[in-house]
């Protein structure tokens, strides 16, 4: 695995997040994802058998996919989400132990934070990005703020309602990519309306790029 989230953003820097996905549509599902350019995938814990979703997902999809999950909540999940293979915990909160747990098995970590505290206290902690969530608590004229104090290198990924036309306005205030969730993904989705939903995002991105 890759150490450097950086390297799994590159292409397209937006996280998919599969909440509510079941074991027998995961697969193919995140397929479409892949396809339309996505390199990260997270399931939640708090979906339908998660672990062995996540399980599914490493041994089928291609090795340059981050697979891992989201809503962790404690060291033991960590552990849980290691030992089949998922290599990418996303935490709604900043609770240094579950970052350093994750650390300590060579996993990337992206907590969730809502204020510059958390966010100072994560990377101490050594989070590989910071999840800004919900993206309500840090519109973009605060992370603007942020930016002029927060490490140079540190990586700033708005979650949660944002859709492919409002990328812009985060991008320009210093957001390097994205968590997607229901925008992106919902329960019982087919797999064409999940492609045309992740086009649509890709498509935002790159134009976004090329301006």
């Amino acid at each position: 695995m890759n150490s450097n989230l950086s390297s799994y953003l590159s292409p397209i820097p937006l996280i998919a997040i599969l909440r509510g996905i079941q074991n027998n549509e995961c697969v193919a599902i995140a397929r479409t994802i892949y396809d339309a350019g996505f390199r990260c995938i997270e399931i939640p814990l708090n979906s339908p058998d998660a672990i062995a979703s996540i399980r599914l997902l490493v041994e089928q999809l291609p090795k340059d996919c981050l697979i891992g999950a989201g809503t962790v909540m404690t060291p033991d999940q960590v552990a849980d989400v290691h030992q089949v293979g998922g290599r990418l915990i996303v935490m709604p909160h900043a609770d240094t132990a579950v970052i350093r747990a994750a650390k300590s098995l060579d996993m990337l970590c992206t907590p969730g934070v809502a204020t510059l505290t958390e966010s100072f206290a994560a990377l101490h902690a050594g989070a590989d990005a910071l999840k800004l969530f919900p993206s309500e608590s840090v519109p973009p004229s605060v992370l603007k703020a942020w930016r002029t104090v927060l490490p140079a290198q540190t990586i700033c990924l708005p979650v949660g309602g944002v859709k492919p036309d409002g990328l812009q306005v985060y991008v320009d205030a210093g957001a390097q990519g994205f968590g997607l969730g229901s925008n992106l993904y919902k329960a019982g989705w087919s797999v064409a309306q999940v492609r045309a939903s992740a086009d649509a995002y890709v498509l935002a991105w790159r134009a976004l790029a090329m301006a």
